[in-house]
Parts: structure tokens; sequence; C-alpha cells
């Protein structure tokens, strides 16, 4: 290429950095920033409504700000007729029209894209550079050389290894308060009439509006409500979310961060996570924020501790895990797991109240909190023997922060135990007791949680049990929930036949999802 030509940078629907690595150093006018909507990232399951309108409008949003800034954009539209569908025929068509001597772009986010993108020097006519996402505070490398030799992953140790980076919450080479994590705190059940500030809402603006069209009419067979769209789709919107969450939630967030209340979808969390995984928001700078709400005295350790813990701690951890692992954590499948997803993931039409209003809430929003999608969804899957691909591809289309990298360890790993403890100490199993202590769902159920089987009883509790007895081979040597297996022996033949009994009258009746839901 001749070496006028410019460099072609195209930048991915979760990379709205204006730091980004690919754009840091370059000069305006010797750059074209390549930006694409594409349908097979729109398809490849099929995303919730919202979330398709969320990541178009921001980009959108993103190409208008840097071409404000003084940047060339080569924006190509979902409803371009000559758009060919995918990032590497776009790329492809934007080096025909530009003619670039050379291709620098930010690795993907997720796997199979990565794999695409590192084909790109094989069939196109310049050099392409992929250069490292360091928006991240541990790299791929620091990952695997904090991996090598141990023989299990524990997020706790990584967490502490972050902070010491960072020096966030630490004193003189020590954690702040003399603990480095104050989880045991933070799991407080709701209280009578518990409810938290309304998290700020984003009215569309002409150009979210223009994408609420065209997600209605190409996308309106997705799962989800389109509307009311209300999340924040710029850089600014997204720190006025962040602003009103520090003064707000964040005091009462450490406490009730485990709790959930019928109907109310937010309680106390941050709600960042979408913006966050955008790249609207620095997560690192968010994290240095709570920690001053805490120095200035306007919020608890255990609050703080408990934001900047999900953030370096388990979404740091979750990306390095997922990267280590692939390819083989997405068909991991160690409990053997094979029952179809229900069709009541999709439509919500099921007597227990907890998870009809998780669904409800995934329905309208694109979004449940960690408690409800670790302790009521994926308990319920975990449990019911649920098959791992199924749950994933339902995790990874439902909420708006979904993205595999993130999504794909949470599930596999952490929610269904599928790559046998390499990242989670236990599988995250219960009755409904613990969803009776952590929320009021169990108050307003047809189902009784108080009764353990039979008619009427809560499924949780036979379900429970069900999995315990059916996995025993595998889990009584797990110090951390073996225990257990002594209450089961106690109960004699006769208590544990009518758990065993109750647990699989209920799951025959469980009616599976219809084909077309998620692809």
């Amino acid at each position: 290429m001749p070496s006028d030509s410019p460099i072609l940078v195209p930048i991915l629907g979760d990379q709205l950095t204006r730091t980004l690595a690919s754009l840091r150093g370059r000069a305006m006018d010797d750059t074209v920033v390549l930006m694409m909507e594409v349908w097979d990232e729109a398809t490849y399951v099929k995303h919730h409504q919202q979330k398709i309108a969320l990541v178009f409008s921001a980009m959108r949003h993103f190409a208008a700000e840097l071409q404000g800034a003084g940047w060339t954009v080569d924006y190509v539209r979902l409803n371009d007729p000559d758009n060919s569908g995918s990032f590497t025929g776009e790329v492809a068509r934007a080096i025909e029209r530009h003619g670039p001597r050379e291709v620098h772009v930010v690795e993907a986010g997720e796997w199979r894209v990565l794999q695409a993108m590192e084909e790109w020097a094989d069939k196109f006519p310049c050099p392409v550079t992929i250069l490292p996402d360091d928006r991240y505070l541990c790299s791929k490398a620091e990952f695997a050389d904090w991996a090598e030799g141990r023989k299990t992953l524990r997020m706790e140790f990584f967490y502490r290894e972050m902070r010491r980076k960072t020096g966030l919450l630490m004193e003189g080479g020590e954690p702040e308060g003399g603990q480095w994590n104050y989880d045991s705190e933070n799991r407080k059940p709701p209280k009578e009439g518990l409810s938290a500030p309304q998290r700020p809402l984003f009215e569309p603006d002409e150009t979210t509006r223009e994408v609420l069209d065209l997600v209605s009419g190409r996308f309106a067979e997705h799962f989800g409500d389109l509307e009311p769209f209300q999340w924040p789709v710029t850089r600014d919107e997204a720190e006025q979310a962040a602003d009103a969450f520090f003064v707000e939630r964040l005091p009462q967030f450490g406490d009730y961060q485990d709790a959930m209340v019928h109907g109310e979808d937010d309680l106390f969390h941050s709600m960042l996570s979408t913006s966050i995984n955008l790249g609207l928001l620095d997560p690192v700078e968010l994290c240095r924020r709570a920690e001053e709400e805490y120095r200035e005295g306007r919020a608890p350790l255990n609050a703080v501790e408990g934001f900047i813990r999900q953030i370096i701690g388990w979404r740091e951890y979750v990306r390095g895990f997922y990267w280590h692992e692939m390819p083989g954590l997405a068909e991991a499948n160690e409990l053997e797991a094979t029952r179809p997803l229900p069709e009541f993931y999709w439509t919500g039409e099921t007597d227990m109240r907890c998870l009809a209003d998780c669904v409800r809430s995934t329905r309208s929003n694109a979004h449940a909190h960690h408690i409800q999608r670790l302790m009521v969804l994926g308990n319920f899957a975990l449990i019911a023997g649920i098959e791992p691909k199924a749950v994933q591809d339902w995790y990874l289309a439902v909420y708006a922060d979904a993205y595999e990298w993130v999504e794909l360890p949470n599930v596999s790993a952490m929610v269904l135990y599928a790559d046998g403890g390499r990242l989670a100490s236990k599988p995250y199993a219960a009755s409904g007791n613990y969803i009776n202590k952590m929320s009021n769902y169990c108050s307003g159920c047809t189902y009784s949680v108080s009764k353990k089987t039979g008619q009427g009883a809560c499924p949780f509790n036979a379900l429970y049990w069900h999995f315990m007895d059916r996995h025993r081979d595998r889990l009584e040597s797990n110090p951390r929930i073996g225990q257990v297996y002594s209450t089961w022996d106690r109960m004699g033949e006769g208590r544990q036949a009518a758990y065993l009994a109750s647990a699989e009258a209920f799951l025959d009746t469980l009616e599976p999802a219809r084909e077309g839901w998620a692809r």
C-alpha cells in the first residue's frame, strides 16, 4: 500500500473507550476508524432486544463523539444494503474502500471472534496488528503465570494480588481494616419494606430512538421487552449513573448485596456493569472513587470492599479464567447434566414465585442482580441437572451485560460446576431455606418452603437432596460440602425415598423450552 495510505482501526461494540490501545498515539489525519453493526453478532444467540439496542446505540453515540473530536469514522449500519453481516466481511469491504497500509485492532473479548480476527492477516492484502486489550488490570499472560502449577484456581488469592498491584484499600502493605474480605458482613436478609433509591433512567434521544425502531423491525422475535429502554448509552450518561450510585446506594450496598425483594429489581446494586463492559466507564477509576467514599467517611468499609472485590477481584478473575480454560470450558459438563432447559426460563410461567420474578425482571430489564442469577435461576438449573450449553445460551442471550468472556465462566463454572471445581470450591446448591432467608419471595408463593416433600412442597427442597444424592461420589470428599451427607444418612431410607420421589415427580412436570428461543 502507498505510504500515505491510512491506518484502518476497527473498533468493536464492547471497545467504546477513547483511550483504546488502537487509538492511543494515532494521528487523526492518518487513521480511519471502522465501526460495524453486523448481523452475525446480533444473532449468534438471539440476544435480548434491549441488549442489541444498547450496543448499537452506544456504538452510534461513540462514533459521533469520535467524529466530533476530529476522527474520520467509517460507520456501517445494520441496514446498509451492502453490509456483509460479519466483522471479517466488513473489514474486507473497508480495505477496498480505503486502501489502508495496515490494520490495527484491539484483540476481541470473545474466543470465537478472536479466532476469526487471527485469520485476517492471511485474508487481507495489508498487514494486521492485533493489540492486547490493556483496559484490564491483569493480562492473559500474567494470569497464566499466576495460574501455573495450581491444581485449583481461587479468586480470593488472585484478588489479593490485584489489591497489592493497585494499592486499593491498602495500608502499608496490609489490607485496610486488617481483613482482605468483608463478605461475611454482606449477607443481611432484607428487612420489611426494604427499598432503594431509584437509579437514573435515561430517556432515548433521536439516535437511540432510531436504533429502537431498527430493533423492533428486525429483532421482534427475540426475547425480552424492548421498551421502556432507559440504559445509559454514552460516557456522560454512565458517569451520571455512577455519581448517583456512589451517593445514594453504595453506603448500603454491602449490607444488602445478597438480598432479594420481590419487585425491587435493582436494590442497592450499581447497575454499572453494562457501561463497564461496553467500555464507557473505567473499572479501576470506579474502584478509586469507591475508595474515596470510604476515606471520606461517606460509605462503610464492607460496602466499598465488596464493590471493589466484584471488579478487580471477580471481574478480572473470570476474564483471566476464561482465556486460560478456553476452548474446553465451553464444552465442560463434569456433572453430566442432560435435562433440557425448561420453557419457564423464557416465559416466566411457573408457580415458583422466586423464579417467576427473576424471569420477569430479566424479560423487562435485560437484568437481574448477581444473587438472583446465581442462587435462584442458577441454583435451579444446577440442582435440576439442566444441560450446560442450554443454560449458557440463555444467560448469554438475556442479559444486557453478558459477553461470553464474563458469562461463560460464571455460568459453566460458578453456577453449574461443569468444570469440576477449577473455578469454584463447591457447587452453589441450596434448598428453599436459602431463598427464604435472603428474600421475601417465599411468603407469597404457591409452594410452602417449610414443607419438604409431597404436594405443595417447595421444589427446591427435594431437588437439593436429589442433586446431592446423585452426585455423592463426586462431592462427599469436598470439605466445603461433604458434611451434608451425614445429615442425609441420618434421615433414614423412608425420608430419603420421599425426597427423591418428590424431586422425580416435579422434574417430570417440567416442559422443555421450545426450539428457537436462543438460536
